[in-house]
Formats: structure tokens, C-alpha cells, sequence
């Protein structure tokens, strides 16, 4: 029996998913690649933690900062288009804006005083940064939802909140989700700073590679950071396809 078109891309992000649980929790693997590379490394390899270890702790942290991010972004970009936060669009716009231009180090730099040194300070930047995309990308889908589909709605006796779950945000959903994509997969990438305040993750090969200068640490961090987002990114996809109504699909 052949897969539904909308499904293939879920299926495909599924296996992406077990073929990277698989390549992370094979750490006689990266030693064996990683020596083969630099063969004149007397460590290739972090010794502090394995890879999947360190995959955990970056997951976590993207999982918190990023759940955090949509709790508060998608919800912010639905008030602004209603009648009762149009009047603060430009402040919620400016904000978030803001959020992404600050450097997430200098984040980092102003919360340790406040949060201490480790996770949350980490949390703090990685959720000021992915906001402009989800915020950005809430305000444009729903405000591409024709007006007569809208007075359809209304003609047929729905009120506003039924309007905006059953008509605006299936329709919106789609630019909503490559907002949500945008920002996982750049907090993903931004979270290696983190371990500059003891957040753990794959950026502790990464700085730790660059202060003694073992470059096959830092070639292990990224390589596995960039794994993750490209299955982070498969994931959300499949994700995108099937909160797609069937009559927009491309």
C-alpha cells in the first residue's frame, strides 16, 4: 500500500531520528572516525561526557528555551492582530526585534548576576533570540487569511474565538510552523555558546576544544549539532505537512 503524500516527509523525518539516536550513542564510532581524521591527536575525543550525554544536555536546553519561545511567542503574535493588542504591535515588534539583534553572549553576560552560572541564563538568551520568528511568522499567517473567508465565518454565526481555531490559524499554520522551524533550529545552533556559562551541551567540546586548541573536539561538537538540527528541522517539517489543510498543500 503506498504512504499518503503528506505522510512521506513524517516517515522520513522518524528514520532521521533513529539513525541520529543511533550515530550519537555510537561512541566508539566518533573515536574511530575522529582518530582517523587526526591521527596525531593523543584525545580525539571530549573525555568529559559522550556524545549522547552531551546531546541530552543540548536538548534539554533547546527543549526548555524553545518551549518557552511558542508558549509566549505564538499566543504574543495572535494578540497583536486582534482589536484589543493592535494598538501594541509596534512595541511587540520592536521587542522582538530587539531580542534578535542583541548578541545572545552579552545575554548570557547580564543574566549570570541575576540567575547564577548554568542553565537558566542559557534559557533566558536562547528565548529572547528565537522569538522574532515565531512572533513575525504568527502576525503574517493569520493576516494572510482572506477577509472573505473570515466574514464567511462570521456570516455563519461563529464568534471570534471559534473563527481564529477553526478558520484562521489551520490556515495560518503553515507560516507559523516555518516560523517555529526557523527558531529551533537556530537556537539549536546559538545553544553551543551556552556552555559559556556551564549549561553543558555540545558547546562544552566546542570552547573546550578551542582553549586547548584539539580541534577534533570541536569538529565532535558541531558535527553532532549540525546533525541535530537537520533532524530538528526534518521533524518540524513533518510537522508542517500535517497541521497543513489538505487543500493547501503545495
Amino acid at each position: 500500500m503506498m504512504l499518503a503524500p503528506r505522510m512521506r516527509p513524517v516517515i522520513a523525518a522518524v528514520a532521521g531520528v533513529v539513525v541520529f539516536a543511533w550515530i550519537v550513542g555510537q561512541q566508539d564510532l566518533w573515536v574511530r572516525a575522529l582518530s582517523a581524521l587526526f591521527p596525531g591527536s593523543v584525545r580525539p575525543v571530549y573525555p568529559a561526557a559522550t556524545v549522547a550525554e552531551l546531546t541530552l544536555q543540548h536538548l534539554r536546553l533547546v527543549g526548555i528555551s524553545s518551549g518557552l519561545t511558542l508558549l509566549v511567542g505564538i499566543p504574543l503574535g495572535i494578540w497583536v492582530t486582534r482589536p484589543s493588542g493592535a494598538d501594541f504591535r509596534e512595541i511587540v515588534s520592536a521587542s522582538v526585534d530587539f531580542g534578535q539583534t542583541f548578541p545572545p553572549v552579552a545575554v548570557l553576560a547580564l543574566m549570570m548576576p541575576i540567575l547564577g552560572f548554568g542553565l537558566w541564563p542559557a534559557v533566558v538568551a536562547l528565548f529572547l533570540y528565537g522569538m522574532f520568528p515565531v512572533v513575525s511568522n504568527t502576525v503574517a499567517g493569520l493576516e494572510a487569511v482572506p477577509g472573505t473567508l473570515i466574514d464567511a465565518a462570521r456570516g455563519m454565526g461563529m464568534g471570534r474565538g471559534r473563527i481564529l481555531l477553526a478558520v484562521e490559524l489551520p490556515l495560518a499554520a503553515r507560516v507559523i510552523m516555518a516560523g517555529v522551524r526557523t527558531s529551533v533550529v537556530i537556537n539549536i545552533g546559538t545553544a553551543t555558546v551556552a556552555a559559556a556559562v556551564g549549561a553543558g551541551g555540545l558547546g562544552d567540546p566546542i570552547i573546550g576544544g578551542i582553549n586547548v586548541q584539539n580541534m577534533a573536539y570541536v569538529l565532535q561538537g558541531a558535527t553532532a549539532a549540525a546533525l541535530l538540527a537537520i533532524v530538528a528541522d526534518g521533524l518540524l517539517a513533518g510537522a508542517e505537512r500535517l497541521l497543513t489543510p489538505r487543500g493547501l498543500e503545495a
